[in-house]
């Protein structure tokens, strides 16, 4: 885009996502061999990149860190202008295929409207002599497993996931901005790239991980699907043939090993590409697959803990973590904008999780509260109402959390039948607040773990009490006899548009602190009658620390939040006489004898958990969790 007829010779690069993987390798190697060159390194610091990844350009003069994002147009067009950068290296970009199953968007956002951010931006100040955009060759879509020729640059796009179309879209734009506005583009397609500091989302890190952990190394489908892997250097390879390797060099038996998990949507069988245009820049291949793989593994066990939590990258099929990495005020400035590596100092090692929760002076809230600051998570009460848009944005730019939990809402009191003598109230708060919330957090990116209520369903003639059949995450609502209920069946079925949310579906929560009033346990003790209605519930003692890693692991949609089974008030109220007062006596009434004390009727019904079970298959059923968590520790018998 310059007019300079000057041969080019860069000056001040822009390497973009310059704490992950790649672009770290790159980013040290050019600190190294070339101290003219003047690097920026621009990172958001999105859950697998890494500062450590830099730790060796701190005391470089000719390096800089900048945090912030590249869909941040304001940002980008002042760090070309203010830092005079006359070359891109575009490195950033949601690379891992699983997630983008899962989480689409965000690959939209980051990799085609993030790429967009930037050319938008050369364009703009028409200083950039350089372009390199780093693609992937999955953008040619399957290889033949028959064919010995590789893909060569001219063949057809063909991507065949959500992640390869954003990197092809990408490829697009790059090349539409090259022939519109004359922009010197440079695009590569790499393979499969493997060493050290990769986040173990990935294959061969992963792999590595498990085997060191003793744990079994998951294969997608057969695992005859055959991938190109670079160490600087090209190897075709099976899956299966990667993880039998992994497993002779730590001395595992691979038959007892290696276990089969359900396949990808799609799972491209094969990509395979032509070198012969690198080839003949010179580049030829240096490291054997053998060697490559013996130091990959050796780094791997030298630094086992280079991240934080890893554990839901090393799930069979990880979903994206939306954990960022420690916001080093030795690297980044407040504002997030340019911050001197000479001025660097060590890295504080926090986990780099921090979040903002409304419901202070609720039960729940008070609760992840106090689950926070027992394990060491960074967290800050929301100070605005829900329903006022403008002070959740002040809690926001104040808290910069990673994750918002709602835990607020109108619940009445000393019961719900407040709600319907106070119904604008209720929807104000229950509705309104709520959507305004999710809304925000869209806007921001932050993933919203809201604690809504099972209570939006009664047993009916396909879930009839004692069947066993519970309601399903995807069932609507079938009980509105309550004005609290109707609000939370509203908002749920309006959420399911906000795939930024996790919603979780709480019922009758018990915990064991027999004090509590808001404790379903406590409730019953202290009612002269009570009904005996089997029902699910939710212990929370077991659940909301669960809550937590499901906002480490990035879950969304509707989860029924119960633990597996149903348990009656009578054999609550058995176990309470047999752990905690063998005095203790109660009357039972019948459902018409409870309506004419009540204003609005009950929720009964059983929610089907087998979706949280099979994600937490350590969870209790209902009635072991209630005896472990709340009266073998409250014993007084």
């Amino acid at each position: 885009m310059s007019s300079d007829p000057a041969p080019y010779a860069p000056k001040k690069i822009l390497i973009t996502g310059a704490a992950g993987f790649i672009a770290s390798h790159v980013t040290r190697r050019l600190i190294k061999d070339y101290p003219d060159y003047s690097i920026v390194a621009l990172d958001k610091l999105d859950y697998c990149s890494n500062l450590k990844n830099l730790a060796a350009c701190r005391g470089s003069p000719n390096f800089k860190f900048v945090k912030g994002d590249i869909a941040c147009a304001d940002l980008v067009n002042h760090l070309l202008i203010a830092e005079d950068i006359d070359t891109i290296m575009h490195f950033a970009a949601q690379t891992h295929v699983d997630n983008s199953f899962g989480n689409s968007f965000e690959f939209t956002t980051n990799n085609i409207y993030g790429t967009h951010v930037l050319l938008e931006a050369c364009k703009v100040t028409k200083k950039i002599k350089r372009f390199i955009h780093v693609s992937t060759d999955e953008v040619y879509g399957e290889t033949d497993m028959e064919t010995d020729i590789g893909n060569p640059e001219a063949s057809q796009l063909l991507p065949t996931n959500p992640y390869s179309a954003t990197k092809a879209g990408a490829e697009m734009l790059v090349m539409a901005y090259h022939r519109s506005y004359g922009l010197p583009i440079i695009t590569t397609r790499g393979n499969n790239v493997y060493g050290p500091n990769q986040y173990p989302e990935k294959l061969i890190p992963k792999f590595i991980l498990l085997a060191l952990k003793g744990e079994q190394l998951p294969i997608h489908g057969d695992g005859s699907n055959v991938r190109s892997f670079l160490y600087w250097t090209k190897k075709e390879r099976r899956v299966l043939d990667v993880a039998e390797d992994i497993c002779n060099l730590y001395g595992l038996d691979p038959g007892k090993s290696i276990s089969y998990v359900q396949d990808r949507p799609f799972n491209d069988h094969r990509y395979f590409l032509d070198d012969q245009k690198l080839k003949m820049l010179g580049w030829q291949e240096n490291t054997p697959w053998e060697a490559g793989l013996k130091m990959t593994m050796e780094w791997y066990t030298k630094n086992p803990d280079w991240w934080d939590d890893i554990s839901a990258a090393l799930h069979p099929h990880p979903r994206l973590s939306m954990i960022s990495h420690s916001n080093d005020d030795s690297w980044i400035s407040q504002k997030g904008l340019v911050s001197d590596a000479k001025e660097a100092g060590k890295s504080d090692g926090s986990s780099g999780l921090k979040f903002l929760i409304y419901g202070k002076t609720g039960w729940i809230g008070g609760l992840l509260g106090k689950l926070c600051k027992d394990g060491g998570i960074p967290f800050e009460y929301g100070q605005g109402r829900l329903e006022d848009r403008m002070s959740i944005l002040k809690d926001i730019q104040k808290v910069n959390p990673t994750h918002v939990f709602n835990a607020a809402g109108v619940t009445g009191r000393p019961n719900v039948d407040w709600c319907e003598s106070h119904k604008v109230e209720t929807i104000r708060t229950n509705v309104g607040g709520t959507l305004t919330l999710a809304d925000v957090c869209k806007e921001h990116n932050l993933l919203m773990m809201n604690f809504a209520t099972g209570c939006i369903f009664e047993y009916d003639q396909d879930h009839q009490e004692g069947s066993g059949i519970g309601f399903k995450e995807e069932d609507k609502p079938n009980f509105t006899g309550s004005f609290y209920s109707k609000t939370k069946a509203m908002v749920e079925e309006l959420l399911r548009e906000y795939e930024n949310v996790c919603t979780l579906r709480v019922r009758m929560p018990i915990s064991s602190d027999l004090s509590n009033p808001r404790n379903f346990i406590t409730k019953i003790t202290r009612y002269s009658k009570v009904v005996n209605i089997p029902n699910s519930m939710t212990v929370l003692d077991e659940l909301l620390p669960i809550s937590i890693e499901m906002a480490k692991r990035n879950c969304r949609g509707i989860w029924n939040f119960t633990n597996p089974g149903v348990v009656s008030h009578n054999e609550i109220l058995e176990m309470y006489r047999d752990y905690i007062d063998p005095e203790f006596k109660w009357m039972n009434f019948d459902l018409e004898e409870q309506a004419k004390v009540i204003v609005a009727p009950r929720s009964n019904n059983e929610l089907d958990a087998t979706k949280l079970k099979n994600e937490f298959p350590e969870m209790l059923s209902i009635k072991e969790s209630i005896l472990e968590h709340v009266f073998k520790p409250n014993r007084k018998t």
